[in-house]
Order: C-alpha cells, then sequence, then structure tokens
C-alpha cells in the first residue's frame, strides 16, 4: 500500500500537473506548427525550387515487386519533419526571451519600487495656498 499512496503524492503534486498541461498543449502546438509548415511554408518553398513537394521526395532503394512494395528512402519528409522543429524550436526560443524579459521587469520593478509621482509646480503652489489660507482662517477663528 505505500507505493499507492506514494504514487498519489507524486501525481498530485503541481510540477506532475503542470507538466501533463504542458504535453498537452504542446501537442496542440505541434500539430499547429505541423499546418503552418505544410500548408503556409512549404507550397512556397516548393515552388521557388520548381515546383518540388518536399513529401514526394524519395530515394527508391529496391523496386517493388509482386510480392514485396518498393523499399524508398523518404528524405523529403525528412526535410519537412526538421523544418517543423525549427520552427517549433524558434517560436519556443522567442516565447522564453518574451517571459524572461517579462520576468525580469517584474524583478526590478519588485526591487525598486515606484516612488510618489510629485504633483505638478502649479498643484504644489495651490495646496500651500490652500494651508496658509485654512491656517488663517483657524486663527481668526481662535481670535
Amino acid at each position: 500500500m505505500g507505493y499507492i499512496e506514494d504514487f498519489k503524492k507524486f501525481a498530485v503534486r503541481g510540477n506532475v500537473v503542470d507538466l501533463a498541461i504542458a504535453v498537452v498543449i504542446g501537442g496542440a502546438f505541434g500539430k499547429i506548427v505541423t499546418s503552418f509548415v505544410n500548408d503556409i511554408i512549404m507550397p512556397p518553398l516548393g515552388l521557388l525550387l520548381g515546383g518540388v513537394n518536399f513529401n514526394e521526395l524519395s530515394l527508391t532503394l529496391k523496386k517493388a515487386t509482386v510480392e514485396a512494395e518498393a523499399v524508398t528512402l523518404n528524405y523529403g519528409t525528412f526535410i519537412q519533419v526538421t523544418i517543423d522543429f525549427l520552427i517549433i524550436a524558434v517560436a519556443i526560443f522567442v516565447a522564453i526571451k518574451f517571459f524572461e524579459q517579462f520576468r525580469q521587469k517584474r524583478k526590478e520593478e519588485e526591487k525598486n519600487p515606484e516612488s510618489p509621482i510629485e504633483p505638478p509646480e502649479v498643484e504644489q503652489l495651490l495646496t500651500e495656498i490652500r494651508d496658509v489660507l485654512k491656517e488663517s482662517h483657524t486663527s481668526q477663528n481662535r481670535n
């Protein structure tokens, strides 16, 4: 029974839940990036390279026979997956840099809380005049 309790403690820890959420979001993000690469990046890239469809690029190692399918080296798919990876890596890098800058800014704000903003000079003068008038009015009431 000790293992079950240990597993429960492990499974409900915040880090495990955060990791599970990250995996789900990462999977969805991967699908978005794959669609971005397949549907947005690769068609114009293939067009620039003379109408090449990267998914179709392969090298036939052994031709198909009646008994067996062809053996191919699908290097086009590898190129496409590599481009997927590079785009994901760049997107994650940019997101991490953004969050680091945000976190650094918050730390600086916590270390150096903003000093109270001084009111404009006109407002300070009006406040002084008000205070003088209050004092003179208070002193007149005493007499």
